[in-house]
């Protein structure tokens, strides 16, 4: 044995040739943490002390390769300042040079996923085999950093500047064939040949059939691209990337100008730009959000798992009530493999639903995602049926059918009749409490919410909602099933809009607000698409439906009179009771605070509408002008606020889900983190100044809780503040 560290080894296979594994201990993959770093440096200069090596195999015994960085770092080293980042990488960058510079040539066998910081490491060595089933790339800019360990040096020089700007600015996972056909790998080959054909080029190489120094020189040298060559790859690059990436991402672009930068450089002096470009990125709040957003991510993941770990086997599933829901819900279930039978009391609803699954999958086969047999097989999944015939073989049902609780009373409690005693019953119901819809029930412990977002296909979140006699055993098998459709569920407790629904009405509540004010509803919508939204309030609603946010204002009204009650006056009418009155429904019936026209694509477009501005002056008091800083805090306070009590009346466990779930839910900006991140990057103490100079003039829908004042007065956070001597 060469070396044995914690976390990987170096031994010779006796023909003077040595193999340097990544298997760290205790960890179910490898990640480059700063203790694995300081293990790769002391094995390296184990390497170099041995004399008689011919070359070096970097291998992983992890079904992984290297996944990437140690995330969970990340904050309170980036907490330091910029010369100890850009120090950090050039220590880092010392350390690979020397694997890049050893007097031997070097293969890397990628057996699995090379991440990141993993997929640098494989670009240190000469040649590198991928397993067929392996997946490699640099996705750091979407951590809101850029690749600070060799990717934008070396990268460029093995695979050209196109296509390394490809992979880099899009920080996306590539599969083997795609590697190879941009000669970032060698050679694919199956798993269980991976080693052999690594050791393989070693003794080629050795032999001289393959010159492993010329490759080297190449990765050292500047890029082989003229002026006008430059101009044309980095120019027209940065144009594209930055319309894609919009104005809140810098990364991306950044990465193409420390690309053009080092081009005409050598090794090290490009890989000193690359190491200020990162420590620039590193700083910026965009990033810290974005991190902290991975991080997120991974307690709601790790919470999901534990509860996979406790549910019964979901193997055979049912969807009541059919139509676009309906159809949407069995498409998921049926194309991520699960069977599912789609049952409704008409046959037209029916054949609606399975023409939305049918639309759907025909779209994965379009764009090559699925094939036609593939495609066949999905649809196989989806039984339709007019009975309760096969409903004792199910192991869960979802109602989707109308958001009326007296029909979902009776649907809930007609199924529990035909299913079997284990048989879990969840609603998809956006806003129904419940322990009200369990009250009729049988098994109420065998019932639970599995609000699914509109639509199905596209958005990630799954809010699986406990009722006051919903059992861990129901709970856990709606995990379970929703991860298995590929979703991302998050447990809530009951009340009226559950999470989401009721941090969102608040937000409406702040445009009705707004625009009663005599605000303009186009104007507000761009504020706010520029703070960062997908769409903004107005142009949501329409994609809402008017008749549904109707509906759903009276629910949070009801159960939360004090603050979501419509108007400020008795009879006062908002915009958006209005728009329902005036039979302007949104883009379901092509009218609402927009009109919507198809492109060419045959997608709705919105369009101006001057019949929707006369209407919404019958609710305005006058008209006033405001700043897009009033505008943007009379929309997010409320948010906000009403996040703040989610979190403490219990209805979500912790910060890191509620600011998810706004996420994957309702398209809250990323970029900042979430609404509880959002306080804390405003300062608690300001948010509260803030909440309550609003307050004073809007009413309790802004008003902060005793406790959040508690929070500003102890100078607290939602997250803990990152310090350097975490680093």
């Amino acid at each position: 044995m060469i070396y044995q560290g914690n976390a990987l080894s170096v031994a010779s296979n006796g023909d003077n040739l040595a193999t340097l594994t990544f298997d760290l201990k205790d960890e179910s993959i490898n990640k480059l943490s700063s203790a694995v770093i300081k293990e790769l440096q002391e094995a390296v200069k184990a390497i170099q002390a041995e004399s008689d090596l011919k070359g070096l195999m970097i291998a992983s015994a992890k079904d992984a390769f290297i996944v990437g960085a140690d995330i969970t770092e990340f904050h309170g080293m980036f907490a330091k300042d910029e010369d100890f980042l850009v120090n950090m990488n050039q220590e880092v960058h010392a350390l690979f040079n020397a694997i890049e510079d050893l007097p031997f040539p070097t293969v890397t066998a990628i057996n699995g996923l090379a991440l990141g910081g993993g997929c640098e490491v494989t670009l240190t060595t000469d040649f590198r085999v991928m397993a067929e089933k392996a997946q490699i790339g640099l996705p750091e800019t979407k951590l809101g950093i850029l690749p600070g360990w060799g990717g934008c040096v070396r990268l460029p020089r093995i695979a050209g500047a196109d296509n390394a700007i490809e992979w880099i600015a899009g920080g996306t996972q590539n599969k083997a064939d795609a590697a190879l056909k941009m000669g970032v790998v060698d050679a694919v080959v199956p798993a269980e040949r991976l080693q052999a054909a690594a050791l393989d080029i070693l003794g080629r190489a050795n032999a001289g059939e393959l010159d492993y120094l010329a490759r080297r020189e190449e990765k050292k040298s500047p890029l082989k691209l003229n002026a006008i060559e430059q101009m044309m790859v980095f120019e027209t690059a940065k144009g594209y990337v930055a319309g894609k990436a919009g104005p809140h991402y810098p990364a991306p672009v950044e990465a193409i100008k420390v690309i053009q930068k080092g081009a005409g450089e050598g090794r090290e002096r490009a890989q000193a730009i690359e190491a200020k470009g990162f420590a620039k990125l590193a700083k910026t709040e965009v990033c810290f959000n974005l991190v902290g957003l991975f991080l997120n991510d991974q307690v709601v993941k790790k919470k999901g798992s534990k509860y996979e770990k406790q549910a019964a086997p979901v193997e055979q599933t049912a969807v009541l009530g059919a139509g676009i829901m309906g159809g949407g819900i069995a498409y998921q279930s049926a194309y991520k493999g699960t069977p599912i039978l789609m049952k409704d009391i008409k046959e037209e609803a029916i054949q609606l639903g399975l023409k939305e699954a049918r639309k759907l999958l025909s779209k994965q086969t379009e764009r090559g995602k699925l094939s036609t047999e593939k495609m066949a097989e999905a649809l196989a999944n989806i039984r339709p049926t007019l009975s309760y015939g096969d409903f004792g073989e199910v192991d869960l049902v979802v109602e989707a059918v109308v958001e009326n609780p007296k029909i979902k009373d009776a649907v809930l409690t007609e199924v529990e009749g035909y299913v079997g005693d284990n048989t879990i019953l969840t609603s998809n119901t956006s806003t129904i409490s419940i322990s009200r819809l369990a009250q009729n029930l049988k098994r109420p412990e065998n019932f639970c919410g599995m609000h699914f977002f509109n639509p199905v296909h596209r958005m990630p979140l799954v809010e699986v909602i406990r009722g006051e006699k919903t059992g861990d055993a129901a709970v856990a098998a709606t995990v379970a099933y929703a991860r298995k459709m590929g979703k991302t569920p998050i447990v809530v407790n009951d009340c009226p809009g559950f999470l989401v629904n009721r941090v969102l009405f608040p937000y409406f509540g702040g445009f009705s607000l707004l625009v009663e004010q005599g605000a303009d509803f186009e104007h507000v919508d761009k504020v706010m698409e520029k703070f960062g939204w997908p769409m903004g309030p107005a142009y949501l609603l329409d994609v809402v439906g008017m008749d549904t946010a109707v509906h759903a204002n009276e629910v949070m009204a009801e159960g939360f009179p004090d603050r979501m009650a419509h108007g400020s006056k008795e009879g006062d009418k908002t915009a958006i009771q209005v728009m329902y009155e005036n039979e302007r429904l949104g883009q379901k019936n092509g009218k609402g605070f927009y009109v919507y026209e198809e492109d060419k694509k045959g997608k709705p477009k919105k369009v101006s509408d001057e019949r929707a501005h006369e209407l919404v002056k019958q609710v305005a008091s006058g008209e006033r002008e405001l700043s897009d800083d009033e505008i943007i805090a009379r929309m997010m306070v409320p948010l906000c606020m009403e996040t703040v009590r989610c979190l403490e009346d219990g209805i979500v466990g912790t910060p890191a889900e509620a600011d998810m779930a706004l996420i994957y839910g309702i398209g809250f900006p990323p970029f900042r983190g979430g609404a509880l991140r959002y306080i804390d990057a405003m300062g608690v103490a300001e948010f509260v100044k803030l909440a309550d100079e609003l307050a004073a003039e809007l009413g309790p829908l802004y008003a902060p809780t005793d406790k959040l004042r508690a929070m500003a007065d102890n100078a607290e956070r939602f997250y803990p503040q990152p310090t350097q001597a975490q680093a």
